[in-house]
């Protein structure tokens, strides 16, 4: 047998990591079938054409929905113009609740649970960021046009098809446009649904992110400080020797940073840390009055972002501490901690029915799925033990969160009818 040359064996041994990494997942045969069954119904067919026939409306809904401003906190204008929406596409019964989520409900005929397909109304971008949807030959350039407006057209087709075709699910169903999914937004709005809300969710599906194939099972966990040290402040050489808070606060970093970065290099599931934003002061030539800065901490483990957020609070204290022991001249100072963002994480099994049922939609398309753990609006379900999943609503999206962000229709009614078969598959059709 002739030797592997080097290179040769390099890249060999490569896509082998390659493909190990891209582990194909299991789906268990009776799901299969189900999907295959389902799909052929002629009433499944039926919701099928009308998506088709819908894509017009859809694009045009999809334009008009990005260039309605919907910062977080700020999602009302939207949100009374997508209620109009479902109420036009022949929901039961559809209200704003009092933090601002659309709900309709389609009831099913069993109705022994209820099935949440959620998109979200806020986009990360804040007020006066121009969403006028810019065409450039078949693509669609607006911040916001992918996430997750296309969500929100997606749930609303998925309602339009089931109305048009007469499918008459088992199960509730119930459609949310929820606010807060982004940034500080800290998902209020799905916080509020499983705390506060009078429907009980017994199931979770939402639509937010780019293909089809990618299901997010996992919940990636966070939690954000900002931290704000003071002092009394005076000129830089009049009263050199007073407490510094910006000293202070670089000790602090650096204290956090490197017991962070000791803790985050150990086994146990992947968790980051970072400083994402610092302020305060009025001058070069002033000692500052105030200082602070924006933490974020993440974790696929509960029990790790519960260690390094105890790691971050007890090493910024200490070194607090221990700087005010140098202060030759005044008060010591001050610092305060405020939570500004708590998302749990968990997840919800690879084996769970949700999950399988999902899978099997993908395949049903020919894709091959892939199991993610991101943070969405599912984190909420996840972490109370609750069968939650993301799902993409398809078509071709790139450049989230910027403002270059945009979305081509590819196959886009593809994800509509993804999006409609696992629905179904969770909530079932009535016999």
């Amino acid at each position: 047998m002739s030797a592997i040359k080097l290179p040769a064996l390099a890249t060999v041994l490569m896509l082998s990591v390659q493909l190990s990494a891209q582990k194909k997942q299991s789906v268990t045969t009776p799901y299969l079938k189900e999907i295959q069954q389902l799909a052929t119904l002629k009433s499944v067919q039926a919701a099928f054409t009308a998506i088709d026939q819908l894509e017009p409306t859809t694009q045009r809904e999809l334009i008009e929905l990005t260039e309605i401003p919907a910062p977080p906190f700020q999602e009302a204008r939207r949100a009374v113009i997508f209620k109009q929406l479902l109420q036009d596409a022949g929901a039961d019964n559809v209200w704003i609740d009092s933090v601002g989520n659309v709900l309709a409900i389609r009831k099913g005929k069993k109705a022994t649970k209820t099935v949440a397909l959620d998109a979200h109304l806020d986009t990360v971008f804040p007020e006066g960021t121009d969403v006028n949807v810019k065409h450039k030959g078949d693509t669609l350039y607006a911040p916001g046009i992918g996430d997750d407006t296309r969500g929100l057209v997606t749930i609303l087709a998925v309602l339009k098809a089931l109305e048009k075709a007469r499918i008459e699910t088992s199960e509730d169903v119930l459609f949310v446009a929820s606010v807060g999914e982004e940034g500080l937004g800290d998902l209020r709005g799905a916080k509020y649904l499983f705390k506060k809300n009078d429907v009980k969710i017994d199931s979770w599906i939402s639509v937010d992110g780019e293909e089809i194939k990618d299901i997010t099972n996992g919940a990636l966990g966070s939690v954000r400080y900002k931290v704000t040290i003071k002092g009394p402040g005076g000129h830089s050489w009049s009263a050199f020797g007073l407490g510094n808070p910006h000293h202070a606060l670089g000790k602090a970093i650096d204290a956090f940073a490197e017991e962070a970065a000791t803790f985050t290099s150990t086994p146990g599931g992947r968790t980051s840390f970072n400083v994402g934003r610092i302020g305060g002061g009025t001058s070069i030539n002033a000692i500052p009055f105030e200082s602070w800065m924006e933490v974020d901490m993440r974790s696929e483990s509960p029990d790790r972002l519960k260690q390094i957020e105890t790691i971050f609070t007890t090493s910024v204290t200490k070194a607090l501490e221990r700087y005010n022991a140098t202060v030759k001249r005044g008060t010591p100072l001050t610092m305060t901690l405020e939570k500004i963002g708590y998302r749990p994480s968990g997840l919800t099994s690879d084996t769970n029915s949700l999950v399988q049922k999902a899978m099997a939609a993908v395949r049903y398309f020919n894709h091959e799925p892939t199991l993610n753990v991101v943070s969405t609006n599912a984190n909420v379900p996840i972490s109370l033990g609750i069968p939650a999943i993301t799902i993409g609503p398809g078509g071709r999206a790139g450049n989230a969160h910027a403002l270059n962000e945009y979305y081509l229709n590819e196959n886009g009614a593809e994800g509509i009818k993804f999006t409609l078969l696992t629905l179904l598959l969770e909530a079932g059709v009535a016999k």
